[in-house]
């Protein structure tokens, strides 16, 4: 017997990932959205969502909001608290949730590398999950996102505002690295798939195909000279009017590292996307494949989403973040 996916439940609507996700599913039009928002939050949501508002410090708050949805997605900001994840996790399972993204949507590889760069959280988020023997979880593997990294020189390592490219080495390691909107439509269609056919002869790809593993989405494979030249051709610009430079990737990181230790918070950054630059650790088509076919997401035009990394850049978007 065949059903799907019909009431989905969101932390984090208002967040950017959260945003493109909730448009992307939206326009399936079979789909009922709930934001779960806190209590004295002020943040404005579409209107064709419903909100739920909840006290995080209180479990049956969360779990009286959570009750009657087939999923919960959840985007929490690096800014929420550490325990917030395990809090939403805990009141799925007490609301009878069958299905959980949890705070994936980025770099995952393996478990060595993820370790070396954000830590275990999110690894103890599956594991959790799995043990409270009542929701399956599904994680989003998309790389970083393109748009977002491209557009502060301390990631991708190309300063658009400042004409200056470093390259990691010979800025010729190829990674995995996915739009937001491509990341949005992954979801969308991974979330409409039926959760089961029971073996019916010829029967599509399911949501329980992808029960309790990672699905692995990405735009481009692209590396550091590709994104340089996709850059130039946009801003009309040539090697003449940038400064470019080299390092090597491993110093670069393990610099940083130190910086962070002493820390210096900013550093992270630089530890986190320095690290998936060398040893094909961030080209996870490799080592998993990709699933962008089974979901029919569709190929991207590298130069317009470099156009919108542009503009992120004209429009100060990493002024947000202090930097």
């Amino acid at each position: 017997m065949t059903s799907s996916i019909k009431s989905i439940a969101i932390v984090g609507v208002t967040g950017t990932i959260g945003t493109y996700l909730t448009h992307a599913l939206l326009a399936k039009n079979h789909l009922t959205i709930t934001a779960i928002s806190r209590q004295d939050s002020k943040a404005e949501f579409p209107p064709n969502i419903q909100v739920v508002r909840v006290n995080y410090d209180d479990h049956g708050s969360i779990t009286e909001a959570l009750k009657g949805h087939d999923a919960l997605i959840i985007t929490t900001s690096i800014f929420a608290p550490k325990d917030t994840s395990a809090k939403l996790i805990k009141a799925a399972a007490a609301a009878g949730v069958p299905w959980i993204l949890p705070n994936e949507f980025g770099m995952y590889n393996t478990d060595e590398v993820a370790n070396e760069t954000i830590g275990t959280s999110k690894k103890e988020d599956r594991e959790l999950i799995e043990s409270l023997g009542v929701s399956s979880w599904i994680g989003i593997s998309c790389g970083f996102w393109y748009e977002h990294s491209l557009s502060n020189g301390e990631l991708y390592g190309i300063d658009i505002n400042e004409r200056k490219a470093t390259f990691f080495d010979h800025g010729t390691q190829r990674l995995n690295t996915s739009t937001w909107p491509q990341v949005g439509r992954a979801v969308a269609a991974l979330l409409s798939l039926p959760v089961d056919t029971s073996g019916e002869q010829g029967a599509p790809t399911t949501l329980s195909t992808y029960r309790n593993r990672m699905v692995y989405v990405s735009s481009f494979t692209v590396n550091q000279k590709d994104m340089f030249e996709s850059v130039k051709r946009v801003t009309g610009t040539t090697d003449s009017d940038w400064n470019i430079t080299s390092e090597p990737a491993k110093q670069r990181y393990e610099n940083a590292r130190e910086r962070l230790r002493n820390g210096d918070r900013v550093a992270f950054g630089r530890v986190l996307y320095t690290r998936y630059f060398y040893e094909d650790a961030g080209l996870f088509e490799k080592t998993h494949g990709l699933d962008t076919e089974n979901l029919g997401l569709p190929k991207e035009d590298l130069d317009q989403s470099t156009k919108k990394a542009v503009s992120l850049v004209e429009n100060g978007y990493w002024a947000k973040y202090g930097q």
